[in-house]
């Protein structure tokens, strides 16, 4: 008899939602989606190991992966100076 598996531990479903939120940020550039997108291609490819992990470790690997892909992203990608660039002449002067 096959065992009924819960969608969340399947190691395709994550990457698809991987492959979703690297779409969506295509759509909405801003690296917003890029670190969900990364914590959860990651956290597909460690379901592909056998292990059996319940849905709270499953989000909470996905969390802490997402938010350390973020914030990689955000040092690697971050304005140089670390500020926002500011205009004091308008071109139409």
């Amino acid at each position: 008899m096959m065992e009924t598996m819960a969608l969340w531990s399947l190691w395709w479903v994550w990457l698809c939602a991987a492959l979703a939120l690297g779409i969506l940020e295509l759509l909405a550039p801003g690296f917003i989606f890029l670190g969900f997108a990364i914590g959860a291609g990651i956290v597909g490819l460690l379901l592909l190991i056998p292990i059996v992990v319940g849905l709270p470790a499953l989000l909470t690997i996905f969390a802490i992966l997402s938010l350390i892909a973020w914030l990689g992203l955000r040092r690697l990608y971050r304005a140089p100076g670390g500020e926002a660039r500011v205009v004091h002449d308008d071109i139409n002067d």
